[in-house]
C-alpha cells in the first residue's frame, strides 16, 4: 500500500489558513475608509434590516449609499470637524437627516442668499428639509459628525460612495 502523501483535512486547513492570511495582508495597509469602501454595498430594491446606529457610527466615508429603492434612498455620512455637507438644494427631493454623533450648525432657506433658518444640533437630533430648500450642515464640534440621510425620491446613483468630500462632483470643495 502506497503512503498517503496528502491528507484532505490538512489540505483544507492549509487552504483556510492561506486565505485568512491573504485577507489580513490585503487589508492590513488599508485606511479605515478603504476598508469601509471595500465592504460597501447598496442593498436597494431588496428587503434589508440593519442596525442603523451601528452602520452610521462605523462609517468613515463622506457619503455612502446603502439602500437605494425606486422612491427612497438611505445614505450615511461623516463630516470632519470644520467640514460641511455644502450648500445645496434638491428641487424635487425631501430629505431627513439624523445625527448619531457630533455637533453641527444647520442653515436653510428658500433661496441661496436668504438662509433664514438656523439651528445648533447634536446627537439624536432630526432635521427635515423640504424639497427646494437651500441647506447646509457644518460640523462646529471637535469630533466627526456621523449622520444618516433619507432622501425621497433617491438623490444619488445607486451604490454612491464618496470617500472624501472632493469625490462628490457637486460638493463646494470639489475643484
Amino acid at each position: 500500500m502506497a503512503p498517503k502523501i496528502f491528507d484532505t483535512t490538512k489540505i483544507l486547513y492549509l487552504i483556510t489558513v492561506f486565505i485568512f492570511t491573504v485577507s489580513i495582508l490585503f487589508t492590513a495597509g488599508c485606511t479605515k475608509a478603504e476598508k469601509s469602501a471595500f465592504k460597501h454595498k447598496d442593498y436597494g430594491s431588496q428587503p434589508w434590516v440593519v442596525d442603523i446606529e451601528e452602520l452610521t457610527l462605523a462609517n468613515d466615508n463622506f457619503r455612502a449609499a446603502w439602500w437605494t429603492g425606486n422612491h427612497l434612498q438611505m445614505t450615511v455620512m461623516t463630516i470632519k470637524p470644520g467640514g460641511e455637507i455644502g450648500l445645496e438644494a434638491h428641487p424635487n427631493t425631501d430629505q431627513f437627516l439624523r445625527l448619531e454623533q457630533g455637533k453641527a450648525k444647520v442653515v436653510m432657506g428658500k433661496t441661496k442668499d436668504n438662509l433664514t433658518f438656523e439651528k445648533e444640533v447634536s446627537d439624536d437630533w432630526a432635521i427635515f428639509i423640504p424639497a427646494g430648500y437651500w441647506h447646509n450642515l457644518k460640523n462646529n464640534g471637535k469630533v466627526d459628525v456621523k449622520l444618516y440621510s433619507i432622501y425621497t425620491p433617491a438623490e444619488h446613483p445607486s451604490g454612491t460612495l464618496h470617500v472624501l468630500p472632493e469625490d462628490d462632483d457637486h460638493h463646494p470643495d470639489h475643484q
